[in-house]
């Protein structure tokens, strides 16, 4: 048995890349990653930190992008979970084109994605002009359009990881839920979800945060209005203006944010077993 498992172990690690690879891999990490994080690090203001972060304008700006994030995240779910349900598991003529458009936002510029929304969602817009005639709704440049284009950018996240955690998934178990009599939804409730569930998870941390840290498509579609569109990352752009060290501040911590919560995405997808589901 331990002999097995050592030669699993082995052809797990694989054969060690040439010193040439490691060397150019090492520089790559160092030049592109390292340096400059290291960079805020080192000029950040650590005697004046606690001051600058608890300034009235970047308290302000915590909240917004934590409340404006955490919506967005939910939309993400509500919307994003179908999504990767209707393409993982139905065919459809037009497939790839859907799986394109859903996933798009992932390559588009953000400006890009912010002049859409608003050509979209504006009060002439494609979409905006009826949300404004028929229910007084009106989504440029307001907080609700702050979590519009935050859900924009971040919803492709959680669409490609339960995606492929649905076409990993073992079917069996469902197949044999559904032949013992379960319902449509109590298979996805007792099965399915809780089979996903971890990538599920990691899927809305990845988008959370994204969305904490969306800049491009909210300056252009919501504009940046303290207390009501300014979120962390535009408070960071409008204070490296006047005041470089406060910017600093406020992009370690969302920095901290980041390698958090991609570290305990990385432990839950990288750590994991195969998706399966344990037959009680």
């Amino acid at each position: 048995m331990n002999r097995r498992r050592r030669s699993a172990g082995s052809r797990a690690a694989g054969v060690r890349p040439p010193a040439v690879v490691v060397a150019i891999a090492v520089a790559g990490l160092v030049i592109f990653f390292v340096a400059p994080l290291a960079g805020l690090v080192q000029r950040a203001p650590w005697s004046n930190f606690w001051s600058d972060l608890s300034d009235p304008v970047s308290r302000t700006a915590l909240r917004l992008s934590l409340e404006c994030s955490l919506a967005a995240t939910a939309l993400a779910v509500l919307f994003g979970l179908p999504i990767a349900w209707l393409l993982a598991r139905v065919e459809f003529p037009g497939k790839s084109i859907a799986r394109a458009f859903a996933i798009l936002p992932l390559v588009l510029p953000p400006v890009v994605g912010g002049v859409a929304l608003l050509v979209a969602f504006g009060r002439r817009g494609l979409v905006g002009q009826y949300l404004d005639r028929w229910f007084d709704i009106t989504l440029p440049f307001t907080t609700a359009g702050v979590i519009l284009a935050e859900t924009f950018v971040a919803m492709p996240f959680l669409i490609i990881t339960v995606e492929a955690a649905l076409r990993s998934l073992d079917t069996r178990y469902e197949a044999a839920a559904a032949t013992l009599g379960a319902g449509r939804w109590t298979v996805l409730r007792r099965v399915t979800l809780p089979a996903i569930a971890p990538s599920l998870a990691a899927g809305a941390a990845l988008t959370w945060a994204r969305a904490l840290g969306e800049f491009g498509a909210t300056i252009t579609f919501a504009g940046n209005f303290k207390g009501v569109t300014q979120t962390m990352p535009l408070a960071v752009y409008l204070a490296l203006e006047t005041e470089p060290g406060s910017a600093i501040v406020l992009s370690l911590v969302l920095l901290a944010v980041s390698i958090t919560v991609l570290a305990l995405v990385g432990r839950r997808v990288y750590g994991a077993r195969p998706i399966a589901v344990t037959a009680q």
